[in-house]
């Protein structure tokens, strides 16, 4: 499978609206659209799994810069995640509580 970054979506775009769009170009894995975790409210991109590389291709030659919903969808190849950093520090430096004063 390859996945692929969608955004300028709409905010109103839905999982099954995307799925029936990428379909028209290949067999579709998987639709994911990434919302906010406090609202729940799309933060207007997706991540589309195409089964195949040529559905992927096919997706990308046909879609991106082209309008959806009223809005211009950028399409590409997504890129794997940055790495997080190692640190899991949540208040910085200073002393740990329970010490004398």
């Amino acid at each position: 499978m390859k996945k692929l970054y969608v955004g300028g979506l709409s905010y109103g775009t839905t999982e099954d609206g995307l799925h029936d769009l990428f379909s028209q170009a290949g067999e579709v894995g998987t639709v994911k659209i990434i919302t906010d975790r406090d609202t729940g409210r799309s933060k207007g991109f997706a991540f589309v799994e195409m089964v195949s590389d040529e559905g992927a291709e096919a997706a990308i030659q046909k879609y991106d810069g082209n309008e959806f919903e009223g809005r211009r969808l950028t399409v590409n190849e997504a890129r794997p995640p940055a790495p997080r950093s190692e640190s899991r520090g949540g208040f910085g430096g200073g002393r740990e509580r329970g010490g004398r004063y």
